[in-house]
């Protein structure tokens, strides 16, 4: 017999909330801190400045998506199945301690406190496009380091094929799957290769600070040619593993969400097409400005080559 949560996984797609369509109101003020005695706010006092972060080549020259954009319309089913849910009810989301376990197909596998994550590799700034698989996208300054660095250092073994990911979650501060309607903790996978390539980073902050807790704090993944589900936040434990590993939105709808799940504006969502993102903050009407999307989100030059040979409609 089937309990609640594993119930709730099997309802029909038309239920799930992951493809609502972008709300008709975004916040366009870039002066973060104007409304910083809302409640919405109080999460971000624990953003701490982060120092000695370098500029890289990698990322793109368009303009950052405004900080109170990026910190109050968010993906963190954990804490709210809303955009505007997670700034609020992680407020009191504690980071510290925190550790992160690497091992599976390793020979030297760690745990790390957060101290020794942010010496793995020098910091560094990108800014990368974000786009979400409910047809918006952003801008975003990420700091972080290539998650290579880690694994390097844990030395891979042979039967190392893939990397998969798993968030911290507690239910007692957090959504429970019943609620969330996925299957909790959240976990995610990449192929070696794209775990090893240059753009995939370990985010640790945005605009210059350590990430807010609605943003995936104390560290998340960002693989920038994917859709923005596949980064997924707050990491407890990275396992190397020989068989493809289970994602959680494909538990849930997999004909929705592939394993590899590159943003493609030539394979549809079932419930809307993939053609044309919404770039919050962008200026046009409300703030958002529409534009076509880019296979591989616009890196396919450098990460076309992963995936020669592969059919991308079938394997998506």
């Amino acid at each position: 017999m089937m309990d609640e949560d594993t119930a709730m996984l099997i309802r029909k797609p038309s239920d799930l909330r992951y493809s609502d369509v972008t709300p008709k109101q975004v916040y366009l003020n870039r002066r973060r801190f104007l409304a910083a005695g809302t409640a919405g706010f109080a999460a971000l006092a624990q953003a701490g400045v982060l120092n000695g972060v370098q500029k890289t080549q990698f990322g793109s020259d368009e303009k950052a998506t405004p900080y109170k954009i990026l910190t109050t319309y968010n993906n963190y089913y954990e804490f709210g199945t809303g955009k505007d849910e997670p700034v609020k009810l992680a407020r009191n989301f504690r980071t510290s301690p925190w550790t992160v376990t690497v091992e599976g197909e390793v020979a030297k596998a760690k745990t790390l406190d957060l101290d020794a994550v942010m010496k793995v590799a020098p910091l560094e700034e990108r800014i990368y496009r974000h786009r979400c698989v409910e047809g918006w996208s952003i801008v975003v300054p990420w700091v972080g380091f290539p998650l290579n660095a880690l694994l390097k250092q844990v030395e891979p073994t042979s039967r190392a094929k893939y990397v998969a990911f798993e968030t911290f979650y507690d239910p007692r501060q957090m959504l429970s799957s019943r609620q969330a309607g996925i299957q909790f903790p959240y976990v995610e996978g990449l192929r070696m290769d794209e775990a090893m390539h240059p753009l995939t980073l370990l985010g640790v902050g945005i605009y210059g600070e350590t990430l807010p807790p609605q943003n995936g704090a104390p560290v998340r993944l960002v693989v920038p040619w994917k859709y923005g589900f596949k980064s997924i936040k707050s990491i407890v434990k990275i396992k190397l593993v020989e068989k493809q590993p289970p994602t959680t939105w494909n538990i849930a709808w997999g004909e929705a969400y592939g394993f590899y799940s590159n943003v493609n504006p030539d394979v549809d969502h079932p419930n809307h097409s993939q053609a044309v993102e919404e770039r919050l903050g962008a200026g046009g009407l409300l703030g958002v400005q529409r534009i076509k999307t880019q296979k591989f989100n616009g890196y396919g030059d450098q990460v076309a080559s992963l995936y020669t040979g592969l059919d991308l409609r079938k394997n998506y």
